[in-house]
C-alpha cells in the first residue's frame, strides 16, 4: 500500500455539528445531566464522548425526571413525542436537523391541503419514525420497488412523495420512478429531500472509487448515510468496508492493494479519520493525498436559549 486518497468533503455536516453543539451548550449552561432522546447522532464515539460530559441517552420519556432538560436528536421526533415531552414539563431543545424539519413542515402543509404521502425510507430508522409520526394516518412507507406495488393509499388524486434525507440518491431514483409509474399524478419533492451533505459525500465517493483499489468508510453501523457510502463504492466495483474506528481495520484487506480511498459519514468526527490514517500508515501507507472537492459553507442557527453573546450561528469547526 503506497497512498491514501482522502475524499472531499467527508465527515461532519452542519446538522451534526449543530446537534452536538446543542448538547454541549446545554451541559455548559444547565449542568449535568442533560437528557437526550435517542443517540444525538449515529456515532459511537460522539455518543460516548457526550456521556462522559454528562449526557444521558434515553428512548422513553418516562425515564426522564420531571423538570429536566431534554434534547431531541438530529433525526427528529414524532408529534406524539413532542406532545408528551411538553406535557411532562421538560425544558426542551430540539436538535432536529433543519433539513429534516423542512420535510416535517412540508408534510404538515400538504396534509392540510388533503394530501396522503408515500415515504421512501428505512423501516425503524428514527428519522422515518419522526417524519411518519407527523401524521396519525395517511403516510405509507416504501423501502424498495417491490413495496411500491403493495402500497394502498386511500386515494391517489392527492398523493405526495417524501424521502428520508440520508438515502442514496441512486436508490431513490428507481423507487421514485416506480411510484410515478403507478401513480402518475404524484407530487414529487419540491427540492430533493436528500440532504446536501449526503449528496456531496456520495458524489465524492463516486469520483474517488475508480481511482483506488479499496474504499474505507469511517462510520457507525447505525449510520444510514455511512452505510450508503460503502454501498456506492461497491456498486462501482470497488471493494469497501465500513469501520467504527481504527481497531476494526484488518491488515488482510489491504494485501496487494496500492491505493486506499478514505471517507467518513456525516456523523463521524475527524479524530476517527486521523486514527484510521495512522493505522493505515502502520500497515505501510506512505503518502496521504486530499482530493479536490466541494468546500461546504452551510451553517445552521442554534435554538433560542443556547446562544452566547448574541451569536447567530455555530462557528464551530471540527
Amino acid at each position: 500500500m503506497s497512498e491514501i486518497l482522502l475524499a472531499e468533503p467527508r465527515g461532519f455536516c452542519a446538522g451534526v455539528d449543530r446537534a452536538i453543539e446543542i448538547v454541549e451548550r446545554a451541559l455548559a449552561k444547565f449542568g449535568r445531566p442533560i437528557y437526550v432522546r435517542h443517540e444525538i447522532v449515529h456515532n459511537t464515539y460522539v455518543v460516548n464522548d457526550l456521556k462522559d460530559k454528562g449526557a444521558i441517552f434515553i428512548e422513553e420519556l418516562s425515564d426522564v425526571p420531571p423538570g429536566a432538560t431534554l434534547v431531541f436528536s438530529a433525526h427528529g421526533v414524532s408529534k406524539a413525542v413532542q406532545d408528551e415531552a411538553r406535557a411532562r414539563g421538560f425544558q426542551i431543545f430540539d436538535a432536529t436537523c433543519p433539513l429534516v424539519t423542512k420535510v416535517h413542515v412540508e408534510v404538515a402543509k400538504l396534509h392540510r391541503e388533503g394530501f396522503e404521502f408515500i415515504m421512501i425510507g428505512h423501516k425503524g430508522h428514527p428519522e422515518v419514525e419522526g417524519t411518519m409520526g407527523q401524521l396519525s394516518e395517511g403516510i405509507h412507507l416504501v423501502e424498495d420497488i417491490a413495496d411500491v406495488a403493495r402500497v394502498q393509499p386511500a386515494q391517489s388524486e392527492k398523493l405526495a412523495v417524501v424521502t428520508q434525507t440520508t438515502l442514496s440518491v441512486d436508490d431513490t431514483v428507481g423507487i421514485l420512478a416506480a411510484v410515478k409509474a403507478r401513480f402518475p399524478n404524484v407530487r414529487e419533492p419540491k427540492q430533493q429531500d436528500i440532504c446536501y451533505a449526503t449528496q456531496n459525500r456520495q458524489d465524492a465517493v463516486k469520483l474517488m472509487s475508480p481511482q483506488v483499489d479499496i474504499v474505507i468508510v469511517v462510520g457507525s453501523p447505525t449510520s444510514s448515510n455511512s452505510n450508503r457510502l460503502r454501498e456506492v463504492a461497491i456498486k462501482l466495483g470497488t471493494p469497501s468496508h465500513m469501520v467504527d474506528n481504527a481497531d476494526e481495520l484488518q491488515a488482510e484487506w489491504f494485501e496487494g492493494r496500492q491505493r486506499v480511498g478514505l471517507t467518513a459519514g456525516a456523523s463521524a468526527p475527524d479524530i476517527l479519520v486521523q486514527q484510521v490514517i495512522e493505522r493505515l500508515k502502520a500497515f505501510g501507507a506512505i503518502a496521504v493525498r486530499r482530493m479536490d472537492g466541494l468546500t461546504e459553507t452551510i451553517k445552521f442557527p442554534l435554538p433560542k436559549g443556547l446562544k452566547i453573546d448574541g451569536e447567530d450561528v455555530i462557528d464551530h469547526l471540527h
